[in-house]
């Protein structure tokens, strides 16, 4: 059920009906009027449901809404994520290496060197021991969310970083809520129709693509951590020397995309000058036939100062545009660049461009994901499952049907209309609303059925036990139905808040299966209780109800 958009007019044509209906009813309203409604509210259901069983309508239908079918029924791909949080500690600790360097600068202090070992682990040297006193009464002051060891005290004093408890915890809830609307975000981009993206555990997320058969697309897409960095190429350094004995303190090496002839090396210093944290949107433009089509990036009104700033202090120096440590270009900085304006170029495609823009404007992954679980659904399995949930429906419902009209003759005939009334009208609304229909709202609508004919048989039994005890037929069929509602109503309002718990605290399937019950709890007291009711009173007030077929 989940991601289940709505369309407002069929939803308004039932609404209003049922509304009608019921003010009638409440109000001891005409029962031929009561049944005519009866009769438009089953058309108005058939119709709108025409469009989920026959492809072939009339363009004007085509508008109308269909029931979606989820990932057991149509077949599809699924797929667990793991994301890997402490990679996200470890990001955050280096972004905060970096901020706790510029305030050394904004203190007139000597920067540190800021080294991220393997293990994700955070180092920081000073370059002047005598700042010792003074770089740790700023840290203790400026950056209260982190805890300094000492690694070496002699020569170059280096520090160990390292996150408070709490704040680590802080840190890896927001990463596990940001990269769940991030993949969100990613996957309502491809055009896919009710998804389902959830969280699993503390660091699991399930993807469910129905109608996906090829998933290596979306697994990319969905894959790619997406941080986009700014920093300076190191122009004092020589890059073959770096790539032979390394590089110098403070440098990294980055290489550009994967070309022909292999990805070109770049010496790059490691403080990061701005992150793609302020970019409103991206968009493809067109380029040269010779570089081919780029991504344009607006950033925010902070975005834009930055760098605005940065371009101003580095003119005549070559600045790095990195997306997930991959040098997309390096162009020199000829002039300050101000509005918030950045072009990424290298030799996409267009479709690279576009998938480029999609996961730079639905925002970064704050840590890697990756795919602990893969299964791809075919659709032969989705036309099985099917074929099995409608054979069981069919079946079931068939049985039901010839019980209650062979064991209370004209009552249970007026019975099978308002459960068959009850299948429409629960089947449409879930058209409408836009659902997702799976195997467990197979079973759901099942159930619905079952407690359909529960009800009605309450009320039937009553009328057997009100007419063996002398009661006229009216007299039956007005305490029958009285008596029995505080049963019926119990029963389904318990019912009811169980599918709510189900929906608020289920995953997945059992959210379809908590919303199919829901809904086929309300339009079965609808149909069931109410419709029924009309037939009766109809007969009464034409005076025509002498006997009863129970």
């Amino acid at each position: 059920m989940e991601g289940a958009s709505q369309n407002p007019i069929p939803i308004a044509i039932l609404l209003t009906l049922a509304v009608i209906f019921l003010y009638l009813h409440f109000t001891n309203g005409s029962g031929m009027m009561r049944l005519l409604l009866a009769g438009v509210l089953a058309a108005a259901a058939a119709v709108l449901l025409l469009p989920s069983f026959r492809p072939d309508l009339p363009d004007f239908m085509e508008n109308l809404p269909k029931i979606q079918l989820g990932l057991d029924l149509q077949g599809g791909t699924h797929l667990l994520l793991e994301v890997k949080l402490p990679a996200a500690v470890s990001n955050a600790l280096r972004r905060r290496a970096d901020d706790l360097n510029r305030a050394l600068t904004q203190n007139k202090l000597a920067t540190g060197i800021v080294t991220q070992n393997p293990d994700g682990s955070v180092t920081f040297a000073l370059k002047n021991p005598d700042e010792r006193s003074a770089f740790l009464a700023l840290a203790d002051k400026s950056f209260p969310d982190l805890v300094l060891s000492t690694v070496n005290s002699s020569g170059s004093p280096t520090f160990k970083l390292a996150f408070q408890p709490r704040e680590e915890i802080h840190i890896s809830n927001n990463a596990m809520d940001q990269a769940l609307e991030t993949i969100r975000n990613r996957i309502d981009q491809l055009g896919v129709r009710e998804t389902t993206v959830e969280r699993e555990g503390d660091n699991d997320i399930l993807v469910q693509l129905p109608g996906i058969q090829d998933p290596e697309r979306a697994k990319e897409l969905i894959g790619r951590t997406a941080v986009l960095e700014f920093k300076l190429i190191d122009d004092k350094n020589s890059l073959a020397d770096a790539l032979k004995n390394g590089p110098p303190p403070g440098d990294e090496i980055l290489h550009g995309p994967i070309q022909a002839g292999g990805a070109e090396p770049y010496l790059v210093e490691s403080p990061v000058l701005m992150t793609g944290d302020s970019v409103t949107d991206a968009r493809v433009r067109p380029g040269s036939s010779l570089e081919g089509p780029y991504v344009e990036v607006h950033l925010d009104s902070r975005g834009a100062e930055t760098f605005a700033s940065l371009t101003a202090n580095n003119v005549g120096r070559r600045l790095a545009i990195i997306l997930d440590n991959t040098v997309y270009s390096a162009p020199v900085i000829k002039e300050p660049i101000p509005g918030g304006d950045v072009q990424i170029t290298g030799n996409f495609t267009f479709e690279e461009a576009h998938e480029l823009a999609i996961v730079l404007r639905s925002g970064a992954l704050p840590a890697p994901v990756e795919i602990i679980e893969e299964r791809t659904v075919g659709p032969s399995l989705g036309r099985d499952s099917i074929h099995q949930g409608e054979l069981s429906f069919v079946v079931g419902a068939a049985a039901v049907l010839i019980f209650m009209a062979i064991y209370y003759s004209g009552a249970g005939l007026l019975a099978d209309f308002g459960l068959t009334l009850n299948i429409l009208l629960l089947v449409c609304v879930m058209a409408a609303l836009q659902a997702t229909l799976t195997l467990p709202g197979i079973a759901g609508i099942v159930l619905t059925l079952g407690m359909s004919v529960d009800a009605n048989v309450l009320v039937n039994e009553r009328m057997r036990e009100e007419l063996r005890a002398g009661k006229s037929p009216r007299e039956a069929v007005k305490v029958a139905y009285e008596r029995a509602w505080s049963a019926i109503r119990d029963s389904n309002i318990s019912t009811f808040v169980a599918g709510l718990i189900l929906f608020q605290f289920g995953t997945g399937p059992v959210k379809g299966f908590a919303v199919t019950l829901c809904v086929g709890v309300a339009t079965g007291i609808f149909s069931c209780f109410v419709v029924t009711r009309a037939w009766y009173d109809f007969k009464i007030q034409t005076r025509r109800l002498a006997k009863i077929s129970v």
